[in-house]
């Protein structure tokens, strides 16, 4: 098993490779990490199974380099959002994968960075890119966008019960002073928050912290565009693994896969055509969870949402 480093354990290891391993077995097969972050994933697949071609992406420069570093010259990391599945392959002459992983939301290489923003539990400066050199940051959504647009992100991205106050709150206080700090918005989200709520449901800043990163990296519009890339990518026999951490990524996930692993025949035809059977095959039931075992050793496990699937024919 590649060693911790860091502090970071890789989520959900050894089901990972039971899912993929079986696709990788055969000498020159190729895995794409579309989130490889720090590698850990990545790098079990280079221990087990050595001759598979290794393609890395990340949106996160730091990530890249560190997974570059980790991984070794035989590993290709790439700079690219995984919306860019297709483009990266293209560039790389790499028609069809064997397995990919997408494993979702924000990656120990930003929440573990003092600097990122990302972490509700450190004061810093409210930036949430992924890519830290480009686009807005949170704190520009936070000094730009209306209570109304303010609480649709809340609300959507982060199912908050209170986006309207927690928006109306920071509206009047950047009124005073820009909402550039996490211990600035820690404090008035748990200001705008009833006290009876901010004492269920974990940290009352969690479901803000989640809705602006989403927001500011353009999360779900990435994932909706990767997904059926990631899909049209597979050889038959190859597999799709999706660990995402929220409900908004699964529904998504569920219903690209599902998709693929039903008929797309009008009801009642007595024989069904080859171009409208089903094109994936599901390999879990429903969204696997992480065991308890798991997540006393790796707490950041916990919201996990694990579904996969295998390519069982081409598509025309």
């Amino acid at each position: 098993m590649p060693p911790v480093r860091n502090g970071h354990t890789p989520v959900a290891l050894e089901r990972f490779w039971e899912l993929a391993g079986p696709a990788l077995a055969r000498p020159g097969s190729v895995y794409v990490d579309a989130t490889v972050g720090l590698g850990g994933h990545a790098a079990l697949v280079a221990e087990r199974s050595p001759d598979s071609v290794i393609i890395g992406l990340d949106r996160d420069p730091l990530a890249v380099r560190r997974a570059g570093e980790r991984l070794g010259q035989g590993a290709r990391i790439v700079q690219a959002p995984f919306a860019g599945l297709d483009g990266v392959l293209d560039a790389l002459g790499i028609h069809t994968a064997d397995a990919v992983l997408f494993d979702l939301g924000v990656s120990s290489v930003q929440l573990d960075s003092d600097e990122r923003g990302f972490a509700y539990s450190r004061d810093t400066f409210l930036d949430m890119r992924m890519d830290p050199t480009t686009g807005p940051t949170a704190a520009d959504v936070l000094a730009t966008y209306t209570v109304a647009d303010l609480t649709k992100v809340l609300a959507t991205y982060g199912e908050e019960r209170f986006a309207s106050r927690i928006a109306r709150a920071v509206v009047k206080a950047r009124d005073e002073s820009p909402v550039e700090r996490s211990s600035q918005l820690v404090e008035l989200i748990r200001r705008a928050i009833p006290a009876p709520a901010r004492r269920q449901g974990g940290h009352p800043a969690k479901r803000t912290f989640q809705a602006l990163r989403i927001e500011v990296n353009c999360e779900l519009a990435q994932l909706e565009a990767a997904l059926p890339q990631a899909v049209g990518r597979l050889a038959v026999g190859g597999r799709i693994i999706v660990m995402s951490y929220q409900s908004l990524e699964d529904a998504l996930v569920k219903r690209v896969l599902t998709a693929g692993a039903s008929s797309a025949a009008p009801p009642g035809l007595p024989i069904e055509p080859e171009s409208t059977k089903p094109y994936l095959s599901l390999l879990t039931r429903g969204a696997e969870r992480a065991s308890a075992v798991e997540i006393a050793a790796n707490p950041r496990s916990a919201p996990l949402k694990l579904r996969a699937a295998k390519r069982i024919r081409e598509t025309l």
